[in-house]
């Protein structure tokens, strides 16, 4: 086993253990990367080259808007994927940003590596199949939560999922995330300590 893709395989164990083959050739086809705090994985306009877990370090996607606005999208850190997937399997210009917010260490695959696993090694496709599906089910609960619950609410339900998250990223960070502003959210956390 690679070290550098140990915490991959031990990733994949959660879904569909990998045979000794399948973790040769994953250690032939992920590559790893280090990357500096502020340094872009992705900027807007590029297309998305890879699917990149993070072994160590947190990063987060984004967008910003017509007003110069930034909205945050999605923060990886441990045992999490983060990929511009639309840009990734259409070769679009992405419209995001990723970048690292702490000194990070990923494991990147890019799309004929990876349709080359689907293709020969069935059990990768399952795998990120499973992955995807969370990934959906993710997106779903952060819509519901955008559309219809408070500030409050929205905030619980991030330290709930995200507990990891809480002290590693920024009170603006969070506010951009949830749609609130930082001083709303310091407010919420405020009550929440006198509670």
């Amino acid at each position: 086993m690679s070290n550098e893709t140990a915490p991959l395989i031990e990733y994949f164990k959660g879904y569909i253990p990998l045979s000794k083959k399948e973790i040769e050739v994953l250690n032939e086809r992920f590559i790893e990367r280090r990357i500096r705090r502020k340094q872009f994985v992705l900027q807007e306009n590029e297309v998305c080259q890879y699917y990149t877990f993070v072994v160590s370090g947190c990063l987060k996607m984004y967008n910003i808007d017509g007003n110069g606005e930034e909205h945050n999208l999605q923060f990886a850190a441990e045992n999490d994927w983060i990929v511009d997937i639309d840009s990734f399997h259409n070769k679009k210009p992405s419209k995001l940003y990723i970048i690292a917010l702490e000194t990070s260490v990923v494991l990147q695959i890019g799309k004929n590596d990876l349709w080359y696993l689907y293709t020969y090694y069935p059990k990768f496709d399952r795998n990120f199949r499973v992955i995807i599906e969370q990934k959906f089910i993710e997106l779903q609960n952060r819509v519901l939560q955008n559309i219809s619950a408070t500030g409050e609410e929205k905030y619980e339900f991030f330290l709930k999922h995200y507990p990891h998250l809480a002290n590693r990223i920024s009170n603006m960070q969070i506010a951009s995330y949830l749609g609130i502003t930082p001083q709303f959210l310091s407010k919420i956390r405020h009550k929440r300590m006198k509670s």
